[in-house]
């Protein structure tokens, strides 16, 4: 190809004429505004973050600011941000993001997040770090050179998939990123094939004792540096001491979890009480009948239908309904019976003594609807929140419950991602027996930003199977005073799966609601056990 280059013959000449005739050479205004976008820019030390000058509407804690500057510095922006929750990774992200910014080391961004939180990172880094974001829609267009934000679900689609893979990205970043931990799914496979240059995960599930779902996680980030995975698994599964040091060494070099105890947030407590609710007569007696119904052909089956009960009538009349069972109709009359349940009466008499916001978590959307109809015969004003509805009406209960009404009562889906730090009270109407549940519903709240202690109530009703099992792995081994991340590491150590794995477990193997109790006393013996052991051995290592 032929290039005509012109030469300027003009130039010089009138330069010199307009020096040796002291003139203007240029505009003041001009030269000084080109100035001080230079000085902004200038970056005087490659180890600190410039973007912290154009950032003053945001105070940012001392470990989101080291999280940002050993990414950026020592990671080369290859990252798995493993915060426990609450301490404000979205912060430490949009830190990272906005200083690549800033730095003008980016500019093509895909950030993938759940459906339900993509208008919250959308508001959060406009509002925060003055970033501005594309959300994708129905028909976005990924070649774009800028930040666009999209759920997995609409990413990995056709045509967006073969698209987004034919795209050179500067930065991936994706949240919640423990669920693309299984290399065989769809999920993991698409952003494993995504061409990127930086990448952030972003996850508050602890992560570091179970080694087919690390090394999958690194192996994102970047491949080969935990070796092959046969070798890898071989070699870590021998569990020595010397094994773990050196792994937690390599995995130091790709993540980083500040735990809560080591940050400034530590000064708002936890404060939890266990609520020990009775049955009327009435109920006690329809549970004890429960229990011993010859309808079940399986203790899963059982234990789902007297948990239902310890939430609602409405729950398990849900459930009974479908069944064609012998039995199933003379429950049911019994059922339609039965007063307002002993634990809702409770929680109304709780919610007017708080006489401010609180969260109330069920594990089932017929006593979600039925708490909301009580609720407002009590002059109680609430919103639902739950999976079922789409990304708008989310964000629009959230901001009900914000500015009007006094109670949110949520299923599962409020357990992570949304952010209420406006709210320190949270009521555990129903409790999962999965304890990872329990700190994403805790964090909601319990957050960067929070202002207040927060309190914590723990709803069970009396010689229940929800109060054995609160009195054993909630109590017993001290769940809501421990660390996540420290409980998985007391599992691994025992070769233990998480602890629902492990109740769900006994309650297939046992013939009984008897045995499962026993069982369950085992398991929280042998927990509680280790627990002192570990604790010992720390005080003899720090005397």
């Amino acid at each position: 190809m032929h290039i005509e280059l012109i030469r300027d013959q003009t130039f010089i000449e009138q330069l010199l004429t307009q020096l040796e005739e002291n003139q203007q050479l240029a505009n003041w205004d001009s030269f000084k505004r080109a100035y001080q976008v230079a000085e902004t820019l200038l970056i005087p030390d490659s180890k600190q973050l410039t973007a912290l000058n154009q950032l003053k509407n945001v105070q940012f804690l001392p470990h989101q600011i080291q999280t940002a500057k050993k990414v950026i510095n020592d990671m080369n922006g290859r990252a798995i941000l493993a915060d426990e929750v609450g301490l404000g990774k979205t912060i430490e992200a949009g830190l990272i993001l906005k200083e690549y910014l800033t730095r003008r080391l980016i500019k093509k961004v895909l950030i993938i997040v759940p459906a339900s939180l993509v208008n919250q990172w959308a508001s959060e880094l406009y509002e925060k770090f003055f970033i501005k974001t594309t959300i994708a829609k129905k028909n976005p267009d990924w070649t774009l050179n800028n930040i666009q934000i999209t759920s997995i679900d609409l990413a990995k689609r056709e045509p967006h998939r073969s698209i987004i893979l034919e795209q050179q990205y500067d930065l991936l970043l994706i949240d919640e990123a423990h669920k693309l931990k299984n290399k065989q799914t769809k999920n993991y496979q698409f952003v494993r094939a995504i061409s990127k240059k930086y990448c952030l995960l972003l996850t508050a599930t602890p992560i570091q004792n179970k080694l087919d779902d690390l090394f999958n996680l690194v192996s994102l980030l970047k491949p080969g540096l935990l070796g092959d995975q046969d070798t890898f698994t071989k070699t870590y599964t021998q569990g020595s001491k010397t094994l773990d040091q050196e792994l937690k060494k390599v995995i130091k070099k790709v993540m980083i979890r500040n735990l809560r105890q080591d940050t400034i947030l530590n000064t708002k407590a936890r404060k939890v009480e266990n609520v020990l609710i009775q049955f009327t007569k009435p109920e006690k007696d329809f549970y004890q009948e429960l229990e011993q119904a010859p309808i079940f052909n399986h203790n899963a089956t059982k234990i789902l239908h007297l948990r239902e009960f310890c939430s609602s009538r409405e729950a398990l009349y849900l459930t009974l309904n479908k069944s064609d069972a012998k039995d199933v109709p003379r429950l049911i009359e019994q059922l339609k019976q039965l007063p307002h349940h002993a634990k809702a009466i409770k929680l109304i008499e709780l919610i007017q003594s708080i006489d401010d916001k609180c969260i109330v978590f069920t594990e089932y959307r017929a006593t979600q609807v039925y708490l909301q109809w009580l609720l407002n015969e009590h002059g109680i004003s609430s919103v639902l929140f739950r999976g079922g509805f789409k990304r708008g009406k989310k964000d629009w209960m959230k901001q009900l419950f914000k500015d009007h009404a006094q109670v949110m009562i949520a299923t599962e889906a409020a357990g992570e991602g949304i952010n209420l730090q406006f709210c320190h009270h949270l009521i555990n109407y129903d409790l999962p027996w999965n304890p990872m549940r329990i700190e994403q519903r805790i964090g909601r709240i319990h957050r960067f930003g929070q202002t207040n202690d927060v309190k914590i109530y723990n709803f069970s009703i009396e010689d229940s199977i929800e109060d054995h099992v609160l009195n054993l792995l909630y109590n017993k081994i001290n769940l809501f005073e421990r660390v996540v991340g420290e409980l998985d590491q007391i599992l691994a150590d025992l070769n233990l799966q998480s602890i629902d794995t492990e109740i769900n477990q006994i309650i297939d193997q046992s013939q009984s609601i008897g045995e499962i109790k026993i069982k369950l006393n085992n398991l929280a013996e042998v927990i509680h056990e280790h627990q002192l052991e570990d604790d010992n051995n720390d005080n003899r290592e720090s005397s």
